[in-house]
């Protein structure tokens, strides 16, 4: 995401989402609880927008995305969006579907880790919210649902057919995505869908915990190994090596590589700038 502005102002207020930012960590809320978080076309292209801002803006070194209430996500909201949908032509219909890939791409693009952390459900759209994020810390009420077929769509929506098995391999994620059964949190770790699990209550916490080590560790560094991670899935060994070969001469011209060194033969604590 380019650092460069036009006209537009930073967005101050954001409708459907909750924002704080506290020394380069920030704090993504859904904050509709009385809906277990469902999600409104608004939620969705706000989540774009901000994720979009937060990317330009490069003050955000580490992102926590979660829910208030009982749960992280229930998915899109049935009366608000599925019942809309109902009466949209095609190019409507193409528009929404757009914007809601476009979200997780903005997860998946933006320059700093995101964690999700989960409790309580995280079914259809907010799982794949979940999935997209590079860190998944969960308490043990978290259930996980692809959806999608159960309401009469393919399960491969919004990048879920090509990020699942990436993460939980083809098996494992042809029977999510087909049969849309919950996936409890100790089957999510054990199919790796969970990257830690946490005791009930403290998944919050503890991805505050993760994205403050984040953000005080070499901000460009983690920039460049999540923009390699998901460029390199579709590429060829030749072509992979090739691009890390590229990004490390680069990486070796910048400061946090030289205060590695100074403080290693220091024998202090390195001071990351991100640079």
């Amino acid at each position: 995401m380019s650092p460069f502005t036009g006209s537009a102002t930073r967005t101050e207020r954001w409708r459907h989402l909750r924002l704080t930012i506290d020394d380069g960590v920030a704090t993504i809320t859904l904050a509709r609880p009385e809906k277990l978080n469902a999600l409104t076309f608004g939620a969705y292209a706000d989540l774009r927008d901000l994720l979009a801002e937060l990317s330009r803006e490069r003050a955000v070194r580490a992102l926590v995305l979660g829910g208030e209430g009982r749960g992280f996500c229930s998915g899109g909201d049935v009366d608000e969006i599925i019942g809309a949908t109902l009466s949209m032509d095609t190019a409507q219909l193409l528009d929404f579907n757009r914007m809601t890939g476009q979200t997780v791409r903005a997860l998946r693009e933006c320059p700093f880790p995101v964690i999700a952390a989960v409790h309580g459900v995280a079914a259809g759209a907010g799982a794949v919210l979940a999935l997209a994020a590079d860190f998944r810390v969960a308490d043990p009420t978290a259930r996980f649902a692809f959806l999608f077929t159960r309401v009469g769509l393919s399960g491969g929506d919004m990048g879920a057919a090509y990020l699942l098995p990436r993460v939980v391999g083809l098996g494992h994620a042809t029977r999510l995505l087909m049969l849309g059964d919950p996936v409890g949190a100790a089957e999510a770790e054990r199919i790796g869908l969970i990257s830690e699990l946490t005791e009930e209550g403290a998944a919050g916490a503890r991805a505050a915990v993760l994205a403050r080590r984040l953000a005080e560790g070499p901000a460009l560094a983690h920039a460049q190994t999540k923009a390699l991670l998901t460029a390199e899935l579709d590429m060829p060994l030749a072509a992979s090596v090739e691009m890390d070969a590229a990004t490390q001469a680069l990486l070796m011209h910048g400061e946090d590589y030289a205060e590695f060194h100074a403080a290693f033969t220091e024998k202090r604590p390195a001071k990351w700038r991100g640079r």
